[in-house]
């Protein structure tokens, strides 16, 4: 075995292009951690924000960077159980940045973020399910309570976590309300299972929400992107209804829209996965549910496009261009 292996890290903040190829000693896991030879990675919008420092952590330069690879189990420390040597498995975003990353050759992680994933999986699709289904799981499913009859809206719905999101409404009986900014991926995203599609940029969000839920609202809202928007969500929601915002896409100011959140009597709730994955019961749960609906077929991870190890920076450019829809892997 090699004594040193390939790292992804940067060195300062900036675009996809401070990603840099450092060549490290080949790290030995801790007390419980494991490490993994790392076969796929799964990118997420969460770790362009990091090394554009405009994520809820500030890196600590130089910073590794990544939440989702997938591979096998080749070495485990102290308190671990040696079982776990050899077998697949995949990391689920259950640690800091700051404190770990997946962008390499090998990865170091926590026990507690490794699992392992239905057999009938690729490794490019065990490193593309937990951090899009965990986090549409915990707000529609955990908080949401999301069930048939319900109307969503899932905003940015082509990406990853907003495929997801379609795919848990459809096995919950629940209505999807998929919005994207042009319809270049209508047809794909109805193709997908979504059951309606609003183009924001030449429709109108509210009339159109009206229309469909015959004059109710949705329900639920899920919302990655934040900033002006809210206002024409918390007007398409029903009354007494629930808006997750769990990013900010926007980089923007997000007024909050007062006088409709109290007509209307809304939760606008924050939420990140964090709140799953930082507690042993509700991220067993999460899991289950996750692993249980990709056996039965019910979820299956799109993969929009695959680069090799040595073009993770051009996966990142492809990622900043918006045109993906679903996950972009990166393979070794």
């Amino acid at each position: 075995m090699p004594d040193t292996v390939k790292m992804v890290r940067f060195h300062k903040i900036g675009g996809p292009e401070v990603l840099q190829f450092d060549d490290l000693p080949l790290p030995e896991p801790g007390k419980g951690e494991v490490r993994l030879r790392v076969r796929a990675i799964g990118l997420n919008r969460a770790e362009s924000m990091f090394f554009h420092d405009r994520y809820l952590e500030t890196p600590v330069l130089p910073s590794t960077n990544g939440y989702e690879a997938s591979g096998i189990v080749e070495a485990v420390g102290p308190g671990v159980d040696t079982s776990w040597i050899g077998k697949k498995a995949s990391t689920t975003p259950a640690f800091s940045l700051n404190h770990y990353g997946v962008y390499g050759e090998v990865a170091i992680v926590p026990i507690h973020a490794v699992a392992e994933y239905p057999s009938k999986l690729s490794y490019e699709e065990g490193t593309s399910i937990w951090m899009q289904y965990i986090t549409a799981y915990g707000a529609l499913i955990h908080y949401g309570h999301l069930t048939k009859g319900d109307y969503v809206i899932i905003t940015a719905a082509s990406s990853s976590v907003g495929l997801a999101a379609i795919e848990i409404a459809k096995a919950e009986g629940a209505t999807s309300i998929a919005t994207t900014r042009t319809s270049a991926k209508k047809a794909e995203l109805l193709a997908l299972g979504a059951d309606h599609v609003i183009i924001t940029d030449e429709e109108d969000l509210v009339a159109r929400v009206n229309q469909i839920t015959a004059n109710q609202g949705a329900r639920i809202v899920f919302d990655p992107i934040g900033g002006k928007g809210l206002e024409a969500l918390a007007n398409a929601t029903a009354v007494q209804g629930t808006i997750f915002e769990y990013g900010a896409l926007a980089m923007e100011p997000t007024p909050y829209p007062l006088f409709t959140a109290l007509s209307k009597r809304l939760v606008i709730q924050g939420y990140t996965l964090r709140d799953i994955l930082a507690d042993p019961i509700k991220s067993q749960n999460a899991k289950k549910y996750v692993f249980d609906n990709l056996v039965a077929g019910n979820f299956k991870p799109r993969i929009d496009k695959t680069f090799p190890f040595a073009q993770i920076v051009e996966a990142h450019r492809y990622m900043e261009s918006n045109v993906q829809i679903g996950k972009i892997v990166v393979t070794l």
